[in-house]
């Protein structure tokens, strides 16, 4: 406010990031008082109304800036000024605050970790001399160990449950298969026989049959369906594609399902006119119904087919159910459901068991015509808690009287009886809800490979500590490291398969403590997951995903742990506890809120969650209460809000996602975050406050023509990130990522342990950017070797298992023509990679060893796919024509 009253200053983001305006109380005109290249920020007005003073950007300068109201002239006053907060989400501001003093003539402002006063008038400054002995508590850190299943596991990714019309028994998927499980206590089996992934089964009305849907990376999807009693099974669809959620009619003489558009994971051929289509059994004939929609099914009398629009997870904020006639007509839109995630109709119409915000319920299906709004709190019909936590897919038993689901390893019955009182439900027992269901009880071997291996000769990095072996021998004994030391004084076992290594390197693989593999989709599991491939070809063998869709990532986690899928191991947060808006958000309010968030992730196999943006700190201290008594770790995502942050150091989280914002920082807080053993990983390559490392990388180097990431990447992610680059001088970068990775530097020196995370941004790859950029700031090879390798197996509670190359350990390496330690760029110099024993070529990865095995081709990697041609600069076009000239003229 100025003197009087008459107008008030403040900030306005558009256009040039902020702009200083001027409100006038009396006859509420807004004016703009400056901004302009490099913006204007945190006005304060001189005590006589003449001047105002600002911070403005100046290239890679933040400076203090006077502006004359009366003439409008405006003049640098002091620019050493720390780095302002422009570009990035500055909720506390862009610049601490600071003050006139009272003769209007002098400015006092932080600067340099210290309060400088500056003389607007003759430009001198003078520091003022003060010191604070702070005694702040510090929470004990929440940290567990986690363990890694080394021979058998139990499956708790268990989806797409469905349960026999005679409620005798169930199938699900689980592992890339179908199995089926008599009640309660039959041991799960094999639905078929079949190599190719199965998903999405469902009983026939009389129980003889299972649908389902198959998919194989060469030869795309089908909908399949196999008789109970002979095990006889037929492909019912007669193209390939992508197909999803078959249902049958409540005759069993139709289908109904859904042909999915193509994406990054399946590609896009054989996926043209996506939508509901119907299928009648007898002829095989398909009939398109809808474009949109998902989750159909026939209503009472087969004369409708219901739907499910809005997504499911990551969707629209309001999911909607909707019906049309069987020639897609007559579309009627009988609820909506804000925050929803799945409506799931009863067989008799009367009902719908409905997921809001991860919890299930259930409750009337009104048909009146009228579109009617439903959610937890609904006023208009009675709703009714399924579960204590969550529930997920939701299904009904064929008399409309049973709910059942599942979550995890569990699976749940509740009859409509138990739940309203209006059907003679005892009001205590309604009240009760059941915390254990009936075992599923799915258990798998951990995939390892037979034999040994021994790599002799080589220069090995262990990271025990600063060791360095010269001359090395390493012997591995099936997912293990049998031994490991100087080669004269290892013997080899018999029958060991040798390679001589002579002048290569050979160090623990690389622990991505922030990776997003790109476990958002949620569709089918394809049987060679790009993602996946590519970051073990550039040697990363562990990920921990922090941000992902639980049923998918669980998923991938399991197939990877049991053997059908090739890739580093993965352990995730799964879905975050979100505290801002979406259909995934998790509402903590109180403890009990925080440990059924905890628990619903958990159950999947969870060893530690993600707390997002809750806003409150008291929100933040609920999660972690609960985490310590359930067990898990939290990292929490730092969001670029320093104060928060410095909150999250004290009350103990595991450590923190994300840099801060504020680079450089001084004793106080290096002080203060090196004596509490909080955790943190940066993320360099998407700085906060300034320009991503990952932009440096694409500027200093062609990425679009690394062969090496071209074969495990699709040309579209790489063409679309690296072709049309965007250039900044080198300063810009100095004054971005590399500033903060010397704040990192500098907080490592004071014993914080710093981990790896590439956020996903270039899979494989990126996280040799990532450890690149911490060299940049300052950090020595061999330090960044243990960010990239043992920080963050420790940090994610695994390094029992992983991080270091010692006898016992898990056999995770990779193998390097060159030694980091004498250029860490010689990190991508990888020729092998192993993982938990199995051997692999990194430029091709296919597996050697003692049981080598060919890689299949990528969808890509199909000629007539438009991205599968060589890549030869002389061509300038990805169509389909140019494609199929260029291959001939091979």
């Amino acid at each position: 406010m100025s003197p009087g009253g008459s107008f008030q200053y403040n900030r306005d983001p558009n256009g040039q990031i902020y702009v200083i305006k001027r409100y006038d109380f009396e006859n509420g005109e807004i004016e703009t008082i400056t901004g302009g290249p490099g913006g204007a920020a945190r006005p304060q007005i001189s005590p006589d109304g003449s001047k105002l003073a600002f911070v403005k950007r100046v290239r890679t300068k933040t400076v203090l800036y006077v502006h004359d109201l009366k003439t409008g002239e405006e003049w640098p006053v002091y620019d050493q000024l720390n780095k302002d907060q422009q570009t990035a989400w500055a909720i506390f501001g862009v610049y601490p605050g600071f003050s006139w003093m009272p003769q209007g003539d002098e400015l006092v402002i932080w600067a340099k970790g210290k309060l400088q006063k500056i003389n607007t008038s003759n430009l001198s400054q003078s520091t003022i001399p003060f010191s604070v002995a702070a005694n702040l508590p510090l929470a004990k850190r929440v940290h567990f160990e986690q363990q890694i299943e080394r021979e058998t596991f139990t499956s708790k990714m268990i989806r797409d449950v469905s349960t026999s019309p005679d409620g005798k028994s169930i199938v699900f998927r689980a592992l890339g298969y179908a199995w089926t499980k008599e009640l309660p206590n039959g041991k799960p089996k094999r639905l078929t026989s079949g190599e190719d992934f199965e998903a999405e089964p469902s009983f026939s009305p009389d129980g003889k049959k299972i649908v389902f849907v198959t998919w194989n990376d060469l030869n795309k999807g089908t909908i399949a369906e196999i008789e109970l009693k002979s095990k006889k099974t037929t492909t019912i669809t007669q193209e390939k594609g992508i197909y999803r959620h078959p249902s049958y009619s409540q005759d069993g003489k139709s289908l109904v399902y859904r042909k999915e558009g193509g994406n990054r994971d399946q590609g896009r051929t054989f996926t043209k006119n996506p939508g509901i289509y119907s299928l009648n059994l007898e002829t095989g004939k398909s009939k398109f119904i809808i474009a949109d929609g998902d989750y159909p099914s026939f209503a009472e009398g087969d004369d409708r087919i219901f739907f499910q629009t809005g997504g499911k997870f990551f969707g629209n904020l309001t999911k909607s159910l909707k019906s049309v006639d069987l020639n897609g007509k007559d579309e009627r839109t009988h609820i909506e459901s804000k925050y929803g995630n799945r409506l799931v109709p009863s067989p008799d119409n009367k009902w719908v068991a409905f997921i809001h915000l991860h919890k299930a319920y259930v409750a009337p299906l009104v048909l009146n015509g009228q579109t009617n709004n439903l959610d937890d709190n609904s006023k208009s019909v009675p709703v009714a808690t399924l579960d204590k936590d969550a529930g997920l897919y939701l299904h009904w038993a064929e008399d409309s009287k049973t709910v059942h689901w599942s979550l995890g390893d569990q699976y749940y019955s509740k009859n409509l009886n138990e739940k309203f009182s209006f059907l003679g439900a005892d009001t205590e027992e309604e009240n009760e809800l059941r915390e254990e269901g009936i075992s599923i009880g799915l258990s798998a071997d951990v995939d390892q490979p037979e034999g040994s291996i021994a790599f002799t000769g080589a220069t090995i990095i262990t990271m025990e500590g600063d060791e360095v072996i010269k001359n090395g021998t390493i012997v591995t004994d099936g997912s293990k490291i049998l031994a490991i030391g100087e080669t004269d004084k290892i013997k080899l076992p018999k029958g060991a398969k040798v390679y001589e290594m002579n002048g290569k390197t050979i160090m623990p693989g690389m622990v991505d403590a922030h990776a997003h593999i790109g476990a958002f989709r949620d569709g089918l599991t394809v049987k060679q997951n790009w993602q996946l491939y590519a970051n073990l070809a550039f040697g990363v063998t562990t990920s921990h995903d922090p941000s992902a869709n639980s049923e998918t990532v669980f998923t991938l986690s399991e197939m990877v742990k049991n053997g059908s899928l090739v890739g580093p191991r993965i352990f995730s947060t799964g879905f975050i506890l979100y505290g801002a808006d979406g259909d995934f958000k998790a509402v903590i309010n109180k403890l009990e809120d925080a440990k059924s968030s905890i628990r619903r992730t958990k159950a999947f196999g969870a060893g530690s969650v993600k707390s997002y943006n809750q806003p409150r700190r008291d929100q933040r201290q609920q999660v972690l209460q609960a985490a310590r008594e359930l067990g898990v770790n939290v990292v929490p995502e730092g969001g670029s809000t320093f104060f928060h942050n410095m909150s999250m150091v004290q009350d103990g989280h595991t450590g923190i996602e994300h840099n801060i914002p504020i680079a450089p920082v001084y004793k106080d807080v290096l002080e203060f975050w090196s004596q509490s053993k909080v955790g943190y990983t940066p993320t360099l390559i998407v700085n906060y406050g300034g320009l991503n490392g990952e932009n440096y990388w694409y500027q200093k180097t062609n990425v679009w023509e690394n062969e090496k990431l071209l074969r495990f990447t699709p040309r579209g992610v790489i063409d679309g990130r690296s072709r049309h680059r965007t250039m900044a001088p080198d300063e810009e970068y100095e004054n971005g990522h590399i500033l903060t990775s010397k704040q990192v530097n500098a907080l490592a020196d004071k014993g914080v342990k710093i981990n790896l995370g590439a956020h996903g941004q270039l899979q494989g790859l990126g996280a040799h950017w990532e450890l690149w950029s911490f060299v940049q700031g300052g950090m020595s090879n061999h330090d960044a070797l243990k960010v990239a390798t043992i920080n963050g197996a420790e940090y994610i509670g695994l390094g029992k298992d992983i991080g270091s190359l010692k006898a016992g350990k898990l056999a995770d390496l990779v193998i390097m023509d060159k030694n980091p330690l004498d250029d860490i760029n010689n990190s991508n110099t990888i020729t092998h990679t192993m993982i938990n024993g199995r051997l692999y070529k990194a430029n091709t990865m296919d597996e050697i060893g003692n049981e080598p095995k060919e890689r299949m081709p990528f969808y890509w990697e199909n000629n007539l796919f438009h991205e599968a041609f060589p890549w030869h600069e002389s061509i300038q076009s990805n169509t389909h024509s140019s494609c199929g000239c260029s291959v001939n003229a091979q």
